[in-house]
């Protein structure tokens, strides 16, 4: 894996958004995104699942540029990374310097080639966090394409609405979904559920709109037809105690991956478990 540790001051709901020290495109740096090839980088770890699951993900689902495959090699990237007709998909470690239990998050972002000084001063164009450091890959592989969907999405929502590129205005524009969401079916797995809510029967009494718990094979197939009917939740989570972690819960449309639901919250030790809760569920209701 490549890391990059970014020192990062607050997160907003897309990882372009997430500090100072991430370059936020222009207009123009979209478009010329938009001619490039893209290089998506494997891990050097050819044991990891990853490199297989994203192969065939991104055959099915990475449509807004021609890409290549290509082992992560860091002198490889530094001869790459000039090239002003090349954008880079990789795996990239994140940690939030504010928080006080440091934890370590793996995104998936893409950035664009050129006559940048620094890796920092690439521009990032899109991404997602997609899991906690050392969790295992599949808390996430089965919703790779979801998230590439949703990373080639984002990038057209900031040509069409330049103005979402602050985190106020981005809140306010993927909002707006939020109502749509009671006509689709929600699926989630059981091991995304707090104890208060981990039965559809428990759900229905603050959520009282169409749930399926369902298995990773279920939620990739409903994925993969790009089914109009459902919404899927993405969570990352630490799965393991944390005195104070954060829990994130984003759910996105299984047709058009776009942003239905975005929340988080500090886990406790104790008093606060990870996963979604009766209060998501009571949100999501309105």
């Amino acid at each position: 894996m490549k890391t990059n540790l970014c020192i990062v001051s607050l997160l907003t709901i897309l990882a372009l958004n997430l500090n100072a020290q991430l370059v936020v495109p222009t207009q123009d740096e979209l478009q010329r995104f938009l001619k490039t090839k893209t290089i998506i980088f494997l891990e050097d770890n050819p044991l990891l699942n990853y490199n297989q699951k994203i192969q065939e993900t991104a055959k099915k689902h990475w449509k807004i540029t021609p890409y290549e495959f290509m082992t992560f090699n860091e002198k490889v990237f530094d001869s790459l990374r000039f090239d002003p007709n090349l954008s880079f998909l990789m795996l990239n470690n994140v940690y939030f310097k504010r928080d006080r239990e440091i934890a370590e998050y793996v995104f998936l972002n893409v950035t664009l080639g050129g006559n940048y000084p620094t890796v920092k001063d690439m521009p990032t164009i899109s991404g997602l966090p997609i899991s906690y450091a050392n969790v295992d890959e599949s808390t996430y592989d089965y919703k790779l394409g979801l998230i590439l969907r949703f990373i080639e999405q984002h990038v057209h929502n900031l040509m069409n609405n330049p103005k979402i590129k602050s985190s106020k205005r981005a809140l306010k524009f993927y909002s707006e979904n939020r109502k749509k969401i009671h006509n689709k079916t929600l699926y989630l797995r059981a091991e995304e559920l707090t104890a208060e809510v981990n039965t559809v029967a428990k759900i229905k009494k603050y959520y009282p709109y169409k749930v399926k718990i369902a298995t990773p094979e279920e939620i990739e197939a409903v994925v993969d037809k790009y089914d109009s009917e459902a919404v899927i939740l993405h969570q990352v989570a630490p799965m393991k105690d944390h005195k104070k972690a954060r829990c994130w819960n984003v759910i996105l449309g299984a047709d058009d991956a776009a942003l239905y639901y975005f929340g988080w919250f500090h886990i406790k030790k104790g008093k606060q478990a990870q996963g979604m809760r009766a209060i998501d569920f009571k949100k999501l209701a309105k």
